[in-house]
């Protein structure tokens, strides 16, 4: 019997290459540097977030919000953390952490300081969520785990607001970062 080679047909294999400079969704793949700006912008979010629950948790007043009030004073110690974590991950990349925490809004109506609480856990989350994948494209895996701490915490966060408005959470990922 002679020895007969079978020819397999190769399939067309479509290319996943990526420009180096690129993330795996096709956005520019962004520098330490740039990173560093943004965890500032995030660091400001969290002293903006320490201060809100503060002062939050002590004007809020009568019976339905009691509750409330007490768990904006826990949020309160949780952002510090936070702001702590952040602070230290700037540092590590050799940046300076800022010291300015973006503006407060305040107001004399119970639900109008929950909304606003809530919209600025809303943007925190959406912010994270992009600094989790900014932080694997770097290939900063630690990083992006500490961050995913906070991610947790700041969705528990949206929760508790959502729920004492009586709202359903938010759906802050765009689709084309949910496919």
């Amino acid at each position: 019997m002679a020895d007969t080679k079978v020819r397999i047909p190769s399939m067309p294999v479509e290319s996943k290459a990526r420009n180096k400079d690129t993330m795996t969704d096709g956005a520019p793949k962004l520098s330490r540097q740039e990173l560093v700006r943004l965890l500032n912008e995030d660091l400001s979010r969290e002293y903006q977030a320490i201060i809100a629950y503060v002062v939050y948790s002590q004007v809020l007043k009568g019976a339905a919000y009691m509750k409330i009030a007490t768990e904006l004073e826990r949020h309160a110690k949780e952002e510090l953390e936070h702001a702590l974590t952040v602070a230290r991950q700037i540092d590590y990349l050799g940046g300076q952490p800022t010291v300015t925490p973006k503006p407060v809004k305040s107001s004399e109506d119970a639900e109008e300081i929950l909304h606003f609480d809530l919209a600025n856990e809303n943007e925190t989350v959406r912010n994270y969520q992009e600094r989790v994948r900014q932080c694997e494209s770097l290939g900063e895996y630690g990083m992006a785990e500490r961050i995913r701490e906070i991610l947790a915490q700041e969705q528990e966060h949206q929760i508790d607001l959502a729920t004492a408005l009586g709202n359903d959470v938010a759906e802050v990922t765009s689709q084309e970062e949910r496919a």
